[in-house]
């Protein structure tokens, strides 16, 4: 599956934008932003990554940090109302640097999109802003790549794990930032071994509605009621 966006043998692509969030919760309609990372992962051509005009962000949610979020992110309540930024400042900043890089045609690279992607959007729309503009955005998402061509392995899926299983190190996992400089690694080396070839937006999509389907199949085994959204890269509202 290939288009003018998809990377070829006489145009690899050597730069990614990633973006990761660090947040109060797992549910997006309702969890808040706490740390966020975005900045361009360039291929330094000698088999490793750079890091280039990144943005790295603590923010003050304006709620409670449960404390099961500090354990796995390491932010407080406290630490974050000191010396965090306003949250709507946060989403503007995140919006405007997704919308750059749509600008400039640089894909966006996130693990899990719908996570981050619609929590942003709720963000925005609760600070009154327009909702997130995804109008010309390129998105890989490297877990759906890695579940479509992989579908069988056995073991968690979690970024770490993923990471592990393609020989990527991954320190200070659940910061923001490595979480997405290392997910942007990820998604070079998947392009490398001509697994991102699908990497255009309806293959992806459509991937993904499969995994999701899937799941709630599986989980209705046990959970009858079980449903899980089958939206990507982002869940309407």
């Amino acid at each position: 599956m290939t288009s003018d966006t998809t990377p070829t043998a006489t145009q690899p692509l050597t730069r990614v934008r990633v973006f990761d969030l660090e947040t109060t919760g797992i549910d997006v309609e309702t969890a808040r932003i706490v740390t966020a990372f975005i900045g361009d992962v360039v291929d330094d051509g000698k088999g490793g990554v750079t890091v280039d005009g990144d943005m790295d962000l603590l923010v003050n949610p304006g709620i409670e940090i449960p404390a099961r979020a500090t354990e796995v992110h390491g932010i407080t309540t406290e630490h974050a109302a000191a010396s965090g930024i306003d949250p709507e400042q946060a989403a503007v900043l995140l919006a405007s640097s997704i919308a750059d890089a749509a600008a400039a045609g640089i894909p966006m690279v996130v693990f899990n999109a719908p996570y981050d992607f619609t929590l942003l959007d709720r963000e925005l729309r609760r600070h009154g802003k327009l909702t997130l503009n995804m109008t010309g955005v390129i998105v890989i998402d490297p877990l759906v790549i890695d579940k479509h061509f992989d579908k069988y392995r056995r073991g968690k899926r979690t970024l770490e794990a993923v990471t592990r299983h393609y020989g990527i190190h991954l320190d200070d996992a659940h910061t923001a930032r490595a979480d997405a400089v290392a997910t942007g690694q990820l998604a070079l080396l998947q392009l490398v071994q001509e697994l991102s070839s699908d990497a255009r937006m309806d293959p992806q999509a459509a991937a993904y509605r499969e995994q999701m389907t899937s799941l709630e199949a599986f989980k209705r085994r046990t959970e009858p009621d079980f449903a899980t959204p089958n939206d990507w890269p982002i869940r309407p509202l």
